[in-house]
Formats: structure tokens, C-alpha cells, sequence
């Protein structure tokens, strides 16, 4: 039997960006919640086929990526797609945090980041947002 997972969908057109989200949050934010299965995005195509297609249980997004910027693809997903998987937009400054508003993001997290608030960030999240169980 294969043990529960959380499926999070990571996007930033560089891919250093994306390791360094990854290897912040680990491979379990949270000893209450199950392991993590990254997917990572490099596009913006990329992100909305995976949204589509309702395979993530949470989305972070790279606020500086180019030429769409994360604060721009929350506000869409959290307009186009039902049921919006959470989402969290990596920042580069603190100042940034107040166009979570804007994006409708569940919640930030700020460059360069803090393991520890990276993880309990991301737990929270899940928690809050936690799908219901799939009935049989």
C-alpha cells in the first residue's frame, strides 16, 4: 500500500528559484501531514494544464517569474479554476506581501527563505485548505 501524499505544484521559469522553494519546505512541512510530491513548472502553460487537470493540493508560485509573475497567475487560477487549489506567492521583499490581496493568495512567503517559516507556512496552509476525503 503506498503511503499518502500531498501533491504540490512549484512554479518559477528558473529553476534554481524552484529548488530553492523545494528544498525550504522539504520533503514534510509537518510531522501531522503526509509527505510531499513535488511537481515542478516552468511555465505558465505549464501551471494552468496542471491546475486543469486538478492534480495539485497546492500551488506556490514564483512572484518575480517572467514574463508572467506568480501575483498575476494566482489572481487567475483563483478566477478561473473551481475548486482553486491554496495558494502561496514567494516574495522578494516584505514590502511585496500586501499584493497577496490582490492575488487572492492563501498566503506568502518571503525570499531569501526561512526553512522553518517556509515549512510552517506551507503546514498551515494544508491544514486550512485540507481537500475533503474522496468518497467511495
Amino acid at each position: 500500500m503506498n503511503a499518502p501524499t500531498t501533491t504540490v505544484l512549484v512554479f518559477s521559469h528558473k529553476p534554481e528559484v524552484r529548488e530553492a522553494i523545494i528544498t525550504a519546505i522539504g520533503r514534510r512541512p509537518a510531522p501531522d501531514l503526509p509527505r510531499v510530491h513535488y511537481i515542478e513548472a516552468g511555465t505558465v502553460a505549464d501551471v494552468l494544464t496542471e491546475a486543469d487537470a486538478g492534480t495539485a493540493d497546492l500551488v506556490i508560485l514564483d512572484g518575480e517569474a517572467q514574463p508572467t509573475g506568480g501575483m498575476g497567475v494566482s489572481r487567475q487560477l483563483k478566477n478561473e479554476i473551481e475548486p482553486c487549489p491554496p495558494i502561496i506567492v514567494a516574495v522578494r521583499r516584505k514590502d511585496d506581501r500586501w499584493l497577496a490581496t490582490w492575488s487572492q493568495a492563501d498566503a506568502v512567503i518571503v525570499h531569501p527563505l526561512d526553512p522553518i517559516s517556509a515549512a510552517e507556512t506551507v503546514a498551515e496552509v494544508l491544514r486550512t485548505h485540507a481537500r475533503p476525503p474522496a468518497r467511495a
